[in-house]
């Protein structure tokens, strides 16, 4: 990996939510393609995305989802709005945190903290039992809530990576402060690339639709174009679209893959029932999972009733 001050070629430069030690760099690790690449630190996913769209960078990796709080709302309405990206993968990240502060402070010092808001949502249940008087610094990073006790700030601590001793000289007060073990964000890798990676049988597509203004049953009639070809939903989620009070978009992420006949059946019929659909790719899962559906759903299926179709336009005699 390069630092942000060599010159590279934007086709070997990779953006991240920096600096060095987020849990948004631990996700880029996981991307073979960006080894020994340019990895360029950004302040924010409107940062991060403008380098995808400007051609600075080939791609830009961005959290968009956290077991615990749920989709990441900046995210999800950056893509939105962002016209020309993809997705192109996903990866997952466990996370948990340690409080740190400069050396010499101890825990019962402790009087105000600085934190990454999600990052102090996911700890607040330790810090209010073991600091219930704290007071809460929001951080733009995680790293930089670390980086902020070096520099003028009112904050006698921070919630940081569990890795931060290794790019910061700060002493940990105390480990494993998430409330749930179990936390874990996806990110996604964006790019402009229009060339779908291959279907591997444990894929996702994530799509953001909107639907006609107020139109009674009209969310009803987008879940049906997945529910009556087998196609299962694993994040459905609402953003209001801006424009007038009660307008939604909805950001989805189904199981498969565009090429599966039962998927693509799904997205034309989306068409034809939204006035907007945005098509943000489809990819492998990161927990490589197959996908599981009934065999009523299986791509010759749909095969063989278009053939049939078109035989009765063509003419041809039945059995034919």
């Amino acid at each position: 990996m390069t630092t942000d001050a060599t010159p590279t070629p934007p086709d070997e430069t990779y953006s991240y939510l920096g600096p060095a030690g987020t849990f948004t760099e631990a996700a880029l690790k996981q991307v073979p393609e960006a080894a020994g690449k340019h990895w360029r630190s950004v302040n924010n996913v409107g940062e991060a995305l403008a380098d995808v769209v400007s051609g600075r960078s080939t791609a830009a990796m961005i959290a968009i989802e956290n077991s615990i709080d749920g989709g990441v709302s900046a995210t999800q309405d950056a893509l939105a709005t962002v016209p020309g990206l993809r997705i192109v993968g996903e990866y997952l990240v466990p996370v948990n945190f340690v409080l740190v502060a400069r050396h010499g402070t101890t825990l019962a010092e402790v009087k105000v903290v600085n934190a990454h808001p999600v990052a102090y949502a996911q700890s607040r249940g330790w810090l209010e039992r073991e600091l219930p008087d704290h007071g809460h610094i929001p951080a733009t990073s995680n790293v930089a809530a670390a980086a902020s006790l070096f520099e003028d700030s009112q904050a006698d601590a921070a919630v940081a990576p569990p890795g931060i001793t290794e790019h910061l000289d700060v002493e940990v007060l105390a480990r494993d402060l998430g409330d749930n073990p179990n936390a874990v964000t996806r990110f996604v890798l964006v790019s402009r690339s229009r060339v779908l990676p291959e279907p591997t049988g444990a894929d996702k597509t994530s799509l953001i639709v909107e639907l006609p203004d107020d139109e009674p049953g009209a969310l009803l009639a987008m879940l049906e174009q997945f529910s009556t070809r087998g196609v299962n939903l694993s994040l459905i989620q609402s953003r209001p679209i801006g424009d007038a009070l009660g307008r939604y978009r909805f950001v989805v992420d189904l199981d498969g893959h565009a090429a599966d006949e039962r998927v693509a059946d799904a997205l034309l019929g989306l068409r034809r029932t939204s006035p907007k659909v945005i098509f943000l790719g489809s990819y492998p899962r990161a927990d490589e999972q197959e996908v599981a559906y009934h065999s009523k759903y299986d791509d010759e299926i749909f095969i063989e009733a278009r053939d049939w179709l078109r035989g009765i336009l063509s003419g041809e005699p039945d059995g034919a």
